[in-house]
């Protein structure tokens, strides 16, 4: 399947269907490339997965799109910025939630969020009204004084997940957000992603789960530093002859 992407660098930001829009994207570190000339596009409130075994290069490829990393080469545009030429732009326009848990485990889940608002520079009345709203929605609003040590992985995920909402970002990236908690935790995590993108905002998520890569969009597969596959499940499934995403990753190793 091809996926080489028509770079859409000519459409203004109120244009471009999409929210994200990469071209011969390159990340080296001394004579490795971690990254090697990766282009796609993502659409508007799609949710897009991004698969690949550790070392593959996803997470170098997510701190560059969320301007924590420059490029060797290459461009990208992120919620209608350029990557190279604007990125404390991008950085207002997205969420990120990184593998590791990044919330404060000495302040309680109020403070986290109250902190975190305040750095996007949300008003004040208005970061209270959205952080108790974000509460109820996690049905934690009776634990906004428990320090976040406290709380079972499962919540600390949710809530990691809903202060990278906080300031209503058109991007939210997830790097394997779901690692190391129960089925259960997994599904609900998934509903409140699928109810972010169906207010419109972009989602693009690395996972090791495959039975989680069959609720995106669209999904990638990368490896050695590129993007070998690329397109719906059912497209890939189709073109490898499966029935399952985790038989496409299979198969696409073998080979």
């Amino acid at each position: 399947m091809k996926i080489r992407i028509p770079f859409i660098s000519q459409r203004s930001h109120q244009e471009s269907p999409y929210s994200i829009e990469v071209q011969e994207l390159t990340k080296c570190f001394g004579n490795f490339t971690a990254v090697n000339h990766i282009n796609f596009n993502v659409r508007k409130g799609e949710i897009f997965g991004f698969l690949g075994a550790n070392g593959a290069g996803k997470t170098t490829a997510i701190r560059m799109l969320c301007s924590l990393l420059q490029p060797t080469s290459g461009s990208a545009r992120i919620a209608g910025y350029d990557l190279t030429t604007q990125p404390k732009l991008i950085k207002k326009h997205i969420g990120y939630m990184s593998q590791k848990f990044s919330l404060y485990d000495d302040l309680t889940i109020y403070e986290n969020m109250q902190f975190f608002g305040t750095i996007y520079g949300i008003p004040r009345r208005e970061l209270k009204d959205r952080i108790y709203a974000s509460l109820e929605q996690l049905n934690l609003q009776d634990k906004s004084n428990a320090l976040v040590y406290s709380i079972p992985l499962g919540w600390k995920q949710k809530l990691a997940f809903s202060t990278a909402m906080l300031h209503r970002p058109e991007i939210v990236f997830l790097d394997e957000p779901t690692s190391g908690v129960d089925p259960i935790v997994r599904r609900e995590f998934w509903n409140l992603i699928y109810e972010a993108a169906s207010q419109g905002v972009t989602i693009f998520v690395t996972t090791h789960y495959m039975d989680e890569a069959e609720y995106c969009g669209r999904v990638s597969i990368m490896s050695n530093g590129q993007l070998k596959l690329i397109g719906t499940p059912t497209e890939l499934k189709e073109e490898m002859g499966v029935n399952t995403i985790e038989e496409v990753f299979v198969k696409f190793v073998e080979r």
